[in-house]
């Protein structure tokens, strides 16, 4: 990969992971963000600034510690990306409805 493609990909990485905390502090507040991270930190080795990266293990680690509850958040910071990127038409909201958490996170960041 050439220079300019690392550091638009690290810009992307960089928008994700602001906006889950954004989305995971809103909901939660700091403390209990805080305690999330840690989690994820310690049993998922997924650190705050490496969730873009690590969105599958971020999804997995969010979904054992927050159970059914995690579909609320997942969907939560889906909508935020939606909103960010303003790319998405409805057409390809529909393709997407049935597909997981990290999949759709990822399919925004290869269409920005």
């Amino acid at each position: 990969m050439n220079t300019t493609t690392n550091q638009q990909t690290h810009k992307e990485n960089e928008k994700i992971s602001r906006i889950i905390d954004r989305v995971m502090r809103q909901v939660f507040g700091d403390e209990a963000a805080r305690l999330i991270y840690r989690y994820l930190e310690s049993n998922y080795s997924v650190r705050r600034d490496e969730i873009a990266e690590k969105i599958d293990l971020f999804a997995k680690g969010l979904e054992d510690f927050l159970r059914s509850g995690a579909y609320v958040i997942e969907r939560k910071i889906l909508e935020d990306i939606y909103s960010s990127y303003g790319l998405l038409r409805r057409i390809e909201l529909e393709k997407l409805r049935d597909s997981d958490f990290a999949s759709q996170v990822k399919f925004l960041m290869r269409k920005a």
